[in-house]
């Protein structure tokens, strides 16, 4: 399947009804969009990485006669303010802003969309607000475990080598052993350039391992500065969670309907995680895209993710 193809399953190009700024009062501005119906079942979207934003392309997957649809750059992303910034911008901060946009916009509960580090922060938000959600729809499940981060530094490197390897050589040989001290060293530094040589480093490795399809990329551009930035400052941190946070409080969710979607051969994101996620979430359906890796655009998963997205609605 042509890649045009599958965006042919995206609803037509929509431009947000409303857009907001939400100042959180500790230093933070926050970009928010409402696309749709307003009188829709609402939906929040959540972005990956941390830091890699919203786009045009994500309005799309809501179909607009449908969904009241709730868009935005979490900190130090996209429009937000300032960007890539990492001061006050910790997983709590992230949840607590859900909860001033969702009060900001009169919303009394929601749909919680999220993929990879979204589905990380769509959990843990409904762990902590289970009565504001009515359902989940969840793409390359990630749990913010060391193991997990363990496993993107240094592991993917047994299906992407050639990709990692460059990860690894823009680093000192003598520096190698800890390729996340190392690279945040250099992305938090003063160094404008140095930092955004190592931002393009760390998305290009991102960027050529998302895909069913192996392909050597590029960073990005300005993106890549939140992207590497953010998630090498919540790595460092263990994304600000307890191990395994998730799987000890996951039956606070039980009850709430949702969907998994997990491409079967998601190196960023493995399999595992959502096999063992939708084994303790009783309310959870998960299927697993035999032709897909992490991509939420990748041929399989976006058709599942409406297909999803579609039967959760259909609950509330």
């Amino acid at each position: 399947m042509r890649s045009s193809d599958n965006f042919d399953r995206l609803h037509p190009p929509i431009t947000p009804f409303a857009r907001h700024r939400i100042d959180t009062g500790d230093g933070h501005n926050l970009y928010v969009e409402e696309c749709g119906n307003p009188k829709g079942i609402p939906v929040i979207f959540l972005h990956g990485g941390p830091g890699s934003g919203i786009s045009a392309m994500h309005r799309r997957m809501f179909d607009p006669a449908r969904f009241r649809a709730i868009l935005f750059d979490q900190r130090g992303s996209g429009q937000s303010r300032p960007f890539a910034s990492v001061i006050n911008n910790t997983t709590d901060h992230l949840v607590a802003d859900m909860e001033r946009i969702r009060n900001t916009l009169g919303i009394e509960k929601w749909l919680v969309f999220g993929g990879s580090w979204g589905a990380t922060l769509a959990l843990v938000y409904g762990i902590r607000h289970a009565g504001q959600c009515l359902g989940f729809i969840l793409r390359g499940v990630f749990m913010g475990t060391k193991g997990e981060i363990d496993w993107f530094l240094y592991d993917m490197k047994r299906f992407y080598p050639e990709a990692w390897q460059r990860f690894a050589n823009f680093i000192p040989i003598e520096e190698r052993q800890d390729l996340l001290t190392a690279y945040t060293s250099r992305l938090m530094g003063e160094d404008a350039n140095v930092a955004m040589a190592a931002a393009e480093s760390w998305s290009a490795y991102e960027n050529s391992c998302a895909t069913l399809k192996a392909e050597m990329r590029g960073g990005g551009g300005r993106m890549a500065l939140s992207l590497a930035r953010m998630e090498a400052h919540y790595f460092c941190h263990d994304c600000f969670l307890p191990d395994h946070y998730i799987m000890d409080h996951i039956d606070r969710l039980n009850g709430i309907p949702a969907e998994i979607i997990q491409g079967r051969h998601d190196v960023i994101c493995p399999p595992f995680s959502a096999h063992m996620l939708a084994e303790r979430w009783q309310s959870a359906d998960i299927t697993f895209v035999d032709d897909a890796g992490h991509s939420a655009f990748e041929p399989g998963i976006l058709s599942h993710l409406l297909a999803g997205l579609e039967r959760v609605s259909r609950s509330v």
